[in-house]
């Protein structure tokens, strides 16, 4: 860093996105992607609106709005397209943050919610989760606090009911809730429906893992017409022009083909509690996960052994040093093969364990 950074900044720890390697010899099961392309008509609609480059996108991005309100049965005021989720939640930390407003979050989530908090100088509490890595609900009731909860959590892959969200949100109703719902198309149960009941409530989504577009970076946040119009606020004060116009087409395209993605999610959610049968029939502890992902570890083995044994194999997980769970591992769910493969590997190392 050089000499000019300010003070904040310097002392900041940031986020570490997984690995993204240049080649092609790995068998990627790192950063929770989809391992199924987009639809066929989202190269069309990217290929079109290629040729406006030199026009800027719609700030309001109103044709993906309006779409996205049709599919999730929502109102216009009630969302705002992002560049991926990651910023719609950024947005939330500036918008109901600072001074005494604090946020609360599990310690045992999504790395990116204590950065942000650093990044925009907002006082945070952790709570740690159960002994089985699961949220207790309770911990979050009536806490005088901003709250945000990824619902199915990340790494564990573990859910909180609709009921569970609607006491924490009646709880607090001084504060914002933010139900961060990344993974909810894999198995989870999605709060969007409550919007309307809780004023306090903020929902965020990603197209990156179920619509395949983890490239593209777009997602959205929902909520009351009021919280919509705060964030809306701090996107116009930052980058009126967040969602390209590649990235709205394809999601327009996206939204057309919905069954499409939705027998991908299901066939992810298939191949997912297959291999956490089998990976539990060779003696890993894993989560009930209801995302895309595998959350698991083995008492003859740590957590970076079996990274780095993997990773010689050319297969790639995602291993966390952070205590309390730096024996464990994170797997996406891949496809059929590629998952036969990675358990095939994973079994002959631990049997020389």
């Amino acid at each position: 860093m050089s000499r000019y950074i300010n003070e904040k900044l310097s002392t900041l720890d940031a986020y570490v996105p997984g690995e993204q390697p240049k080649d092609a010899e790995y068998i990627k099961l790192n950063t929770n992607e989809s391992p199924y392309p987009p639809h066929p008509s989202v190269y069309e609609a990217v290929r079109k609106q290629a040729g406006f480059l030199n026009l800027y996108s719609d700030p309001e991005s109103k044709e993906l709005t309006e779409k996205v309100a049709e599919n999730y049965n929502l109102e216009y005021e009630n969302l705002l397209m992002t560049n991926g989720s990651d910023e719609i939640l950024a947005f939330a930390f500036a918008a109901y943050g600072g001074g005494r407003k604090r946020f609360v979050f599990p310690s045992v989530t999504y790395g990116f919610y204590p950065v942000f908090a650093g990044l925009f100088g907002v006082k945070y509490e952790e709570k740690p989760p159960r002994e089985d890595f699961s949220i207790n609900a309770d911990d979050y009731c009536g806490v005088n606090a901003n709250v945000v909860i990824a619902n199915p959590n990340a790494p564990t892959g573990l859910t909180l009911s609709i009921g569970e969200i609607e006491k924490i949100a009646a709880t607090n109703k001084k504060y914002v809730v933010i139900i961060d719902e990344a993974y909810v198309d894999f198995g989870g149960e999605s709060a969007l429906g409550l919007i309307n009941k809780y004023g306090n409530l903020l929902v965020t989504r990603t197209f990156s893992k179920s619509f395949s577009l983890a490239g593209g970076r777009l997602g959205f946040g929902a909520g009351s017409r009021e919280l919509i119009a705060d964030l809306k606020k701090v996107k116009y004060s930052f980058n009126p022009y967040n969602v390209n116009r590649m990235t709205a087409a394809a999601g327009v395209a996206a939204m057309d083909n919905w069954d499409y993605y939705a027998n991908n999610c299901l066939k992810i959610a298939e191949i997912r509690d297959k291999y956490k049968r089998k990976f539990r029939e060779l003696g890993f502890f894993v989560t009930d996960s209801k995302a895309n992902f595998l959350f698991v570890s083995h008492e003859k083995i740590s957590g970076e052994e079996l990274y780095s044994r993997l990773r010689e194999k050319g297969i790639l997980i995602r291993h966390f040093d952070k205590n309390p769970i730096e024996n464990f591992n994170r797997i996406t769910v891949g496809l059929e093969e590629q998952m036969e493969i990675l358990y095939k590997e994973t079994e002959k190392i631990i049997r020389e364990s």
